[in-house]
């Protein structure tokens, strides 16, 4: 069992920045894969970023590559979420997963966070 706490998420201009935070507690927090899924009202739920369980691998969707930056610090069993230049199509609720795979797909984790909302304004 793993619990996920997303937090962070605010009111950010476009252009501005942001660092939303995922803290866990439970299971051994280091050996899984921690993915950043986000949700805007009316829309499917859709994938962020992944990094791997050493932090060593990471992914990102086409429309936050070069802005975003997902890290993870395993001394503090925290995941982080970087937005930089944040546009206002990336209005959504913001939710960190944890899963044993590294994955895009949000049916592949097992553990989920409550979401935290981050809004930009133009």
């Amino acid at each position: 069992q793993v619990q996920l706490v997303e937090s962070g998420g605010g009111l950010v201009q476009a252009g501005g920045s942001l660092r939303l935070s995922c803290a866990a507690s439970g299971r051994t927090f280091s050996r899984f894969a921690v993915g950043w899924f986000r949700q805007a009202p009316g829309k499917e739920r859709e994938f962020v970023a992944f990094i791997s369980w050493s932090g060593g691998s990471t992914s990102y969707a086409a429309s936050v590559k070069g802005r975003f930056t997902i890290s993870r610090d395993n001394a503090k069993n925290t995941v982080y979420l970087q937005l930089n230049a944040p546009k206002p199509e990336d209005t959504a609720v913001y939710y960190c997963a944890a899963g044993i795979s590294q994955s895009a797909a949000d049916n592949e984790y097992d553990y989920w966070g409550q979401g935290t909302q981050v809004t930009v304004s133009s």
